[in-house]
């Protein structure tokens, strides 16, 4: 399962309806930002709506715990069901749009911050789209991004709509965009931006063609990847809920054994929590737990405020134990159960919609360049530079018709590619594994030299199209 969260909802539907390829129950797209409601696009036998209330209660569904954001969450909340082979592997929450402006005021009725934190808790994969000829990070958009805190690990970024705006232009809304978003998500790490224009409709301005084909590429292979690694990361989180409740075990116990046994106990709840920052620091130095471990003081504070600490509990090491016990040990048995059972399951990859659009034939990425030009070619693509290499081939003085390694190396190094690059284009062109290179393999050396040099990656085995012609009949 993963969420789409934008600024404008009628872009983030347009993206959506892009993915799977289909319209989807209680879509609505317009001229203005319309989709008002979460929405979750599942799998089902026949095409319908599922209201927020009903989804609650249906034990089939993973939803139950939205109960306690009430009716004016609920009547915002619906399940669109559909038969689409997307929809097979994984399932899409469409969020609202985000308000700004004059909008931002208007009171959503619920805590729309704590329900995107409830999502982000539980999806594989967040997006978060932009359109790059109306970049604008709102106050509620900087909310909800810090509201996905302790989440950065899901989070991608779409720049949409690219094709609207001029290269060097677009180069600034980039850079912008890096700049406001280093400045919400507090990490070291950039967080992956990619660039398009993710809808059926011609470029306006076709510039950045391959840019893009090549980052729809790789943000549909981010995406097809959260099937088969979905047992990994339950386990992640697994992981990270273990190292929390060891955290709120232990700050709960420091609060009980600071409170008074009769007198003064709500004066003295009031210090505690305001100086819970203080009690973090020493938890973190007597157990030596990490800063990024601890829950939001803000939060917790709140929390806090409304609970009897007479009634919390005191520490329990041997529950710690188990726990520790269960990370150290458990955990890494678990692991190596994980990746059996996946490498004897066939491969789960998304497919169905876009995804099918570009993986097979002259549509599919870099068909027809690099290595794979002259794909469908009848003569030998290497042929037409031939007459060049053969220049050079007679100069390195070939005996019986071929060049020792040696004399391979002295041209081929004039390329300044590096050893380990020069080595694989040699494993290549040696077609027939004699430690030698005809005119032909020598010819095909310094295609893949050219190749290379243009940009393009090796080829893992030699494609049957560039095996040189007299080489084809010993196939």
């Amino acid at each position: 399962m993963f969420s789409w969260v934008s600024k404008d909802a009628r872009r983030k539907t347009t993206f959506i309806r892009h993915l799977i390829e289909q319209d989807f129950p209680g879509m609505r797209i317009g001229p203005e930002p319309t989709t008002d409601s979460f929405i979750a696009v599942m799998h089902g036998p026949t095409e319908g709506v599922v209201p927020g209330n009903a989804l609650v209660v249906d034990p089939r569904r993973p939803f139950r715990k939205l109960n306690a954001f009430g009716n004016a969450f609920l009547n915002r909340f619906m399940c669109a069901q559909l038969p689409n082979p997307v929809l097979d592997s994984i399932s899409i929450i469409d969020t609202p749009g985000i308000l700004s402006g004059e909008k931002q005021r208007i009171s959503r009725g619920y805590d729309f911050a704590a329900v995107l934190e409830w999502f982000a808790e539980r999806v594989d994969r967040i997006i978060l789209l932009f359109d790059a000829h109306k970049l604008d990070i709102s106050d509620e958009f900087s909310e909800v991004i810090k509201a996905l805190k302790n989440h950065e690990d899901k989070i991608r970024v779409v720049l949409n709509k690219a094709d609207q705006i001029e290269t060097q232009q677009l180069m600034r809304v980039y850079g912008a965009l890096m700049w406001s978003l280093g400045k919400i998500i507090n990490t070291p790490e950039v967080v992956r931006v990619y660039i398009g224009s993710f809808w059926s409709h011609p470029l306006l301005i076709p510039d950045n063609r391959k840019l893009f084909e090549a980052e729809e590429q790789d943000l549909f292979k981010d995406i097809q990847s959260l099937p088969r690694n979905a047992a990994l990361r339950k386990l992640n989180d697994l992981i990270k809920r273990a190292r929390l409740a060891k955290v709120h075990a232990y700050i709960i116990s420091s609060l009980k054994k600071e409170m008074p046994n009769v007198f003064g106990k709500e004066s003295k709840k009031k210090e505690l929590v305001n100086n819970l920052g203080e009690i973090y620091q020493k938890i973190e130095r007597e157990h030596q737990i990490s800063p990024g471990d601890f829950p939001s003081l803000r939060k917790m504070q709140e929390l806090l405020q409304t609970q009897d600490f007479s009634k919390f509990q005191a520490l329990k090491p041997k529950l710690l134990d188990t726990v520790d016990d269960m990370l150290a040990n458990d955990i890494a048995r678990l692991m190596v159960m994980v990746r059996q059972e996946e490498s004897l399951m066939p491969s789960q990859v998304v497919k169905g919609g876009a995804f099918d659009g570009t993986m097979n034939g002259p549509f599919g990425h870099g068909y027809g360049e690099g290595a794979g030009e002259g794909i469908d070619d009848v003569e030998w693509v290497v042929g037409k530079d031939k007459p060049t290499y053969d220049e050079i081939f007679y100069t390195l003085s070939p005996v019986n018709g071929k060049i020792t390694g040696a004399n391979a190396k002295k041209e081929m190094v004039k390329s300044k590619l590096p050893n380990t690059v020069l080595g694989k284009i040699w494993k290549l062109a040696d077609v027939d594994k004699d430690g030698l290179l005809d005119d032909e393999e020598f010819a095909l050396a310094n295609h893949l030299i050219k190749v290379k040099l243009e940009g393009h990656e090796l080829p893992a085995d030699l494609p049957p199209h560039l095996v040189p012609p007299s080489k084809r009949r010993h196939e």
